[in-house]
């Protein structure tokens, strides 16, 4: 029983978190660390998979949404600022 409030704690945690860095995301003007803060809630979200027993999720979620969408879009940002300079 207590460890079922621990898992409970743990995803309001994480899913606040998640919320708290997707409003840095949106408000931020830099775009490069609203880029780093959409990351970060993909990666929360993967946690949050796996707190919900979806490791199969969780695994593509952390590396499809955090790490491949995250380097794609520092790499459109580069090609932009090479671009307008």
């Amino acid at each position: 029983m207590n460890n079922e409030y621990m898992y409970i704690v743990l995803a309001l945690g994480v899913g606040i978190l998640a919320i708290i860095m997707g409003i840095i995301a949106i408000l931020n003007e830099k775009l490069s660390i609203a880029v780093i803060a959409a990351g970060v809630v993909s990666l929360f979200a993967s946690i949050l998979f796996l707190l919900m027993s979806a490791p199969d999720v969780a695994m593509t979620e952390a590396a499809i949404g955090s790490g491949l969408s995250t380097l794609i879009f520092f790499y459109v940002l580069n090609k932009i600022k090479k671009y307008n300079d």
